[in-house]
C-alpha cells in the first residue's frame, strides 16, 4: 500500500513534462495491448529511459503492478536509471547487492546489471515474482552476450507480470541464440565467416529510427569524415608491405592496414586526434555549442592509455581516461557529462545508454564493426539539445566502417535532400565480415608506421572529396559558410569536404612541430635526417608521391565524370605494376606524369 500510494504522488510530476510524439504513441499502442511483452526499438538519443520510466509510472498508479526492476548493461548505468527515476517520483534502488535477499523498504523497487542477474537469477526470480514486477531489459540485445545471460534472464524473469525490453537498433541472432522475451523472424545476415546464412531478427512492437527522430529534430545530423592514408607493416615472413586504407585490395591487407593506422607510433592516430581537436575548438568559437567535446573509441586500454597521451601532447590539454577496470569510472563519466574537459577516451564504457548531450564528435579508433555497435556508438553524439546543433563522426576510410556510415547516411536523405552536387562518385562499399579471423601468423605481425590524410566526406553513399568540377579545388569559403561546416543541407558535400581539406595540411604542420618539440621521444619525429638511410628517403618519397597521385586522380575523375576506381585501374594498365600503395618510387613518378597529361 505505500508503494502505491508513493506512486500516485507520481502523475502531476509526470505530466509536467511533455511527452514526445513517439513516446505518446509507444504509450498509447501499449495501453491499447496490454501486453506481457513488449519491445521498443528507438535510436540512441530518443527517449526510451523516459519513455519506460512513464510507462512504469502510469502501473503503479493504477497498481497493475507494484514493483519495477530495471537491468541495464553496466554499473554506470545503474545510478543513471535511478537519477532518471528519482525525478518521475519512482524510489529503485542502484546499489542492491545479490547478498541482500529482500528488496530494501521504501523503495519500489531496484537496478542491477545482466551479470549480477546471471550470478544469482534464482534470487531474482524471487523478488520479480513476490508481487506484481514490471521488468525494463535496458538494451536487451546484451542479454545474448553470452549463453548463461540469456539462460539467466529467462529464469530470473519467466513468470513476472510485465516486461518491457528496449534497444536503440534492431539486433540479429543465429537461430540458437535466441533472446528470451524477444520475437524474431528469420532473416539472411552476414556471420562471422563472411558468409550468408539464415538467422533471426527482432521485430519490435514500437520502432522510432534515425530517420524519424532526425525529422523531429530529436537528433542531430551527422557528418562523417573519412580518413585514408598509407599504411607500412612487416609480416609474418619478414616482408614488408604497404597499402592504403582506401585502396586495400583483399580484406585480409584491409584488415591489416587498418590495425597499423590505429597503432598509436604512427602518424595517422594524431593526425585524426588533431583534426578532431579542431573541430571541436570549432564548435565551441563559433558552432553555438561552448560546452563541446568529443569522445575517442579504443580497442582496448593498452590503446587508450597511449591515445590519451597523444591526446596531451597534440592539443595540450589531459582527455578524460575512462577505463571499466576502475573503480572511479562512473565518476569519471559524470564529471566528463557535466564538466568542461575537451575529450574522453574509453573502450566501451560510453559506448551505449550514457548520456553525455554536450559530446557532438566521436573519433573511431577501434576495430569494432559491427552494426550494432556502430549505432550505439554513434548514438552518442547524436542527442539533440538545440536545432543548430550537429555531430560529427571521424573514421578511417575503410569498407566496413563506410558501409555502416552509408546505411545511416541513406536514412538522412530521406528526411533532408541533399544540396545538388555536380559529378558524384560511385564508392565501393561492400562490406567485410563482422568479425576477421586471424591466423595464427598474424602474432608476428609488426606494425612499422602509418601516416593520415583527409580522404572525402560521405553524404549519401557518395564520397566528396572537395575537388571542384573543373579538376580543381573548391573555392575557399566565406567565414559565415564555415559556421555551417557539419550541418548537411546548409553547405553542399563538396564545401564541406573542402574546408576539410584545405585545414588538413595545416594540422600535419601542427602535429610534426608538437611532436618535433616533444621530449618524451614516443612518437617519431616527421623530418628527414643526414643519417637517415635510402630507405628512409624513399619512403617519405613514396609516400609524397602517392598522395600527389591520388589527387591527380580526383582531379582527372571529376574532369572526366569517371569514378576513381575506375582511373586507377586505368592507370595501372598506362604504367604496369603493383597497386599506388606498394608501387615502387620510379613507377609512382611515371603515373604521376601519365595523369598530367590526361588533364
Amino acid at each position: 500500500m505505500a508503494s502505491a500510494a508513493r506512486a500516485e504522488a507520481v502523475a502531476p510530476q509526470r505530466t509536467s513534462r511533455p511527452l514526445r510524439a513517439w513516446q505518446q504513441a509507444a504509450l498509447e499502442k501499449y495501453e491499447q495491448e496490454s501486453p506481457k511483452d513488449f519491445l521498443v526499438t528507438a535510436t540512441p538519443g530518443a527517449g526510451k529511459t523516459t519513455f519506460a520510466l512513464t510507462l512504469a509510472a502510469r502501473l503503479l498508479q493504477r497498481r497493475e503492478v507494484a514493483r519495477v526492476v530495471v537491468v541495464c548493461p553496466t554499473d554506470h548505468l545503474r545510478l543513471q536509471w535511478a537519477d532518471a527515476a528519482d525525478r518521475m517520483g519512482i524510489v529503485l534502488d542502484p546499489g542492491l547487492t545479490n547478498a541482500v535477499g529482500p528488496v530494501r523498504a521504501g523503495t519500489q523497487g531496484y537496478v542491477t546489471t545482466y551479470a549480477q542477474v546471471a550470478g544469482k537469477p534464482m534470487l531474482h526470480a524471487a523478488r520479480s515474482t513476490a508481487v506484481k514486477t514490471l521488468v525494463i531489459l535496458d538494451e536487451v540485445h546484451h542479454a545474448g552476450d553470452g549463453l548463461s545471460w540469456g539462460e539467466a534472464v529467462e529464469e530470473a524473469y519467466g513468470f513476472a507480470a510485465r516486461r518491457l525490453c528496449l534497444t536503440g537498433t534492431p539486433f540479429r541472432t543465429k537461430p540458437d541464440e535466441r533472446i528470451p522475451f524477444v520475437r524474431y523472424e528469420e532473416d539472411g545476415f552476414e556471420g562471422d565467416d563472411g558468409e550468408n546464412g539464415a538467422g533471426l531478427v527482432s521485430r519490435a512492437d514500437y520502432t522510432y529510427g534515425y530517420k524519424e527522430a532526425l525529422a523531429d529534430s530529436v537528433v542531430r545530423p551527422v557528418v562523417f569524415a573519412a580518413y585514408t592514408g598509407t599504411s607500412r607493416w612487416r609480416n609474418s615472413a619478414g616482408e614488408v608491405v604497404a597499402a592504403s586504407l582506401s585502396e586495400a585490395g583483399t580484406r585480409s591487407v584491409e584488415m591489416q592496414a587498418w590495425r597499423t593506422a590505429l597503432d598509436p607510433k604512427g602518424q595517422w592516430v594524431p593526425h585524426v586526434i588533431a583534426a578532431m581537436d579542431d573541430r571541436i575548438t570549432h564548435l565551441r568559437e563559433e558552432g553555438g555549442m561552448p560546452d563541446a567535446a568529443g569522445l575517442i573509441l579504443a580497442s582496448d586500454q593498452d590503446d587508450a592509455r597511449a591515445y590519451a597521451k597523444i591526446v596531451r601532447r597534440v592539443t595540450g590539454k589531459a582527455p578524460e581516461l575512462i577505463l571499466s577496470d576502475d573503480p572511479k569510472a562512473s565518476k569519471k563519466i559524470e564529471r566528463f557529462a557535466t564538466g568542461s574537459a575537451r575529450i574522453a577516451v574509453c573502450v566501451r564504457m560510453i559506448s551505449e545508454g550514457v548520456d553525455v548531450p554536450r559530446a557532438a564528435v566521436l573519433a573511431w579508433m577501434t576495430s569494432y564493426r559491427t552494426p550494432l555497435f556502430f549505432a550505439q556508438a554513434v548514438g552518442r553524439v547524436v542527442r539533440a539539445r538545440a536545432s543548430h546543433e550537429s555531430a560529427t563522426v571521424f573514421l578511417p576510410a575503410v569498407r566496413p566502417l563506410l558501409s555502416l556510415a552509408a546505411s545511416m547516411e541513406e536514412q538522412r536523405n530521406h528526411v533532408m535532400p541533399p544540396p545538388k552536387a555536380q559529378d558524384p562518385e560511385a564508392l565501393d562499399l561492400e562490406p567485410l565480415p563482422a568479425k576477421e579471423r586471424e591466423p595464427v601468423t598474424m602474432k608476428q605481425f609488426e606494425a612499422l608506421e602509418a601516416d593520415a590524410r583527409f580522404a572525402h566526406v560521405l553524404h549519401s553513399g557518395t564520397a566528396h572529396t572537395g575537388e571542384g568540377s573543373g579538376g580543381g579545388t573548391a573555392a575557399p569559403l566565406a567565414a559565415e559558410e564555415e559556421d555551417f561546416l557539419g550541418i548537411p543541407g546548409l553547405l553542399t558535400p563538396e564545401q564541406t569536404a573542402s574546408l576539410l581539406a584545405q585545414r588538413d595540411e595545416e594540422l600535419r604542420l601542427r602535429i610534426a612541430q608538437r611532436v618535433h618539440d616533444d621530449d618524451t621521444g614516443e612518437l617519431p619525429v616527421v623530418e628527414d635526417h643526414p643519417d637517415e638511410d635510402d630507405a628512409g628517403r624513399s619512403w617519405r618519397d613514396a609516400a609524397e608521391l602517392r598522395r600527389e597521385v591520388n589527387r591527380l586522380v580526383a582531379r582527372v575523375a571529376a574532369k572526366t565524370s569517371t569514378p576513381h576506381g575506375v582511373v586507377h585501374t586505368e592507370l595501372r594498365k598506362a604504367v604496369p605494376g603493383p597497386p599506388s600503395a606498394s608501387a615502387s618510387v620510379d613507377v609512382l613518378r611515371a603515373r604521376r606524369e601519365r595523369l598530367r597529361t590526361m588533364l
